[in-house]
């Protein structure tokens, strides 16, 4: 939220989703507001303003503030992971905004008791609506488990430094200090003395995370057509999660077709698709995912006139396809979180309703959602045929130092949409099949061309 939104909930006053408490609250008064925001629908806490007369008090110290309410998010059961704090100034002193997000994926419990919010308050559940929260929050708490074999030393630990330096505003962070950020995001747990990376630290900063879960991967495909064929670009993408979504968006950056779209009587020069609405379907699938399937991974096909990203897991809790734009649920609460914090998320638990907005701004139509028998599917509708390839950008093609084979190539391609070896040697039955092969392979290597299927299925067609 903005400064002015925060000075607007603080005008409305406590609700069912807001709550004020000064810098002293008790540690466990604390916690029993997130709690009960985290049970309900999510809510935010006003730190440094005083609960019953309203007024504006502020903290003394920000950093320490924010320490203290994301310890006392930790001290649910099981650890509420929090967006970090922020720190805002209302009426010339400095307060804390302190967000519970909504659709978060477990009931939320502080010393055996389990609060929700009604009105201004925070009520102990009875038993009927107790019961009513764990039906709908029943799933296994997958990304909080200790990953299989793994210690602290499995993960990277340029990734978890600058992950901390970026979280702590430091440009180095202790490894003590590593650590103790790693647990208060849950992504490390005690065994003992001993620190061991949770499923969700592991998949975000091991070196490896495919050791132990090979399946945490993402391929990548890119058919020519509107149809899965024999000929295609295929790249699996692995490592941590956070290098997986940039890699997958580069990859669509790469294939992406790039001309005139055809809208009525106007024509712009654009790409098929807004690459923020890609990234956002990426980062949905990695995020969301059902990590304890074995055997299947995250699908990004790119077709000619669509993208499909698939995804492990179908719709988690109480989300449904016909409540899907306005209920939040996060099945792996941690791994959004932390993506949240690395800036891939841009308002945790919207990524459905920006991809709407964003792929209407760009004049296509709103994505399509859909659940397969184990999973969910996300396609992102392009322009096809409206993207018209006679509209190549020829200015290009100039700047490159090509031969004058290499030109009649590139038109044959804008004419044809494609062309194989055989198709360049019938152009120039004297040239040899190395050379052909080189003037080819030298126009891919220079970004003009992408090389479609293998040996007697290879292809080319316009980047």
């Amino acid at each position: 939220m903005n400064p002015e939104e925060i000075s607007a909930l603080y005008r409305q006053g406590p609700s069912e989703t807001v709550a004020f408490e000064v810098e002293s609250v008790a540690l466990n008064r604390l916690a029993e507001t997130l709690a009960a925001f985290a049970n309900a629908d999510g809510g935010a806490v006003l730190l440094g303003v005083e609960p019953k007369g309203n007024s504006v008090r502020g903290v003394r110290d920000a950093d320490t503030a924010i320490d203290k309410a994301l310890a006392a998010g930790l001290r649910c059961e099981p650890p509420l992971i929090l967006p970090r704090p922020a720190s805002v100034t209302l009426e010339g002193k400095d307060i804390l905004f302190v967000q519970v997000p909504a659709g978060l994926p477990h009931a939320y419990g502080l010393r055996g008791k389990y609060l929700a919010r009604a009105g201004k308050k925070n009520t102990a559940l009875g038993p009927r609506q107790l019961r009513q929260l764990l039906r709908e929050r029943g799933e296994a708490n997958f990304e909080a488990l200790p990953a299989p074999g793994a210690t602290r030393d499995d993960l990277d630990d340029a990734l978890v430094q600058k992950y901390a330096a970026a979280f702590l505003g430091d440009a180095v962070v202790k490894k003590d200090e590593t650590n103790d950020l790693l647990y208060r995001r849950g992504c490390l747990t005690k065994d003992g003395s001993a620190w061991r990376p949770t499923t969700s630290g592991f998949l975000l900063f091991a070196a490896d995370p495919q050791r132990a879960f090979p399946s945490a991967e993402i391929l990548l495909a890119r058919y020519a057509g509107k149809q899965m064929e024999d000929e295609f670009m295929r790249e699996i993408v692995r490592g941590p999660l956070a290098e997986q979504v940039r890699r997958a968006e580069a990859f669509v950056a790469a294939n992406m077709r790039k001309g005139s779209r055809l809208d009525a009587l106007q024509r712009a020069d654009r790409a098929e698709y807004p690459l923020p609405a890609v990234r956002e379907a990426i980062v949905n699938a990695v995020a969301h995912r059902d990590y304890a399937i074995r055997g299947d991974e995250i699908r990004l096909l790119m077709f000619s006139d669509r993208i499909e990203v698939y995804s492990p897991g179908r719709l988690p809790g109480h989300v449904t396809l016909d409540n899907l734009v306005d209920e939040r649920f996060s099945r792996n609460e941690v791994i959004a979180q932390v993506l949240a914090d690395m800036g891939f998320i841009e308002r945790l638990g919207y990524g459905i309703d920006r991809m709407i907005r964003l792929m209407r701004e760009w004049g296509l139509p709103a994505p399509r959602f859909a659940e397969t028998a184990n999973g969910f599917k996300v396609t992102l509708r392009g322009p096809g045929e409206k993207l018209v390839s006679d509209e190549v950008d020829r200015s290009k093609w100039r700047r490159l130092e090509l031969n004058e084979r290499q030109q009649a190539a590139l038109e044959y391609i804008a004419k044809n949409q494609r062309i194989t070896n055989r198709e360049y040697h019938d152009l120039f039955p004297d040239v040899s099949e190395e050379t052909i092969r080189r003037d080819l392979a030298d126009l891919a290597e220079q970004g003009v061309l992408l090389k479609l299927g293998d040996k007697k299925g290879t292809h080319y067609i316009l980047k």
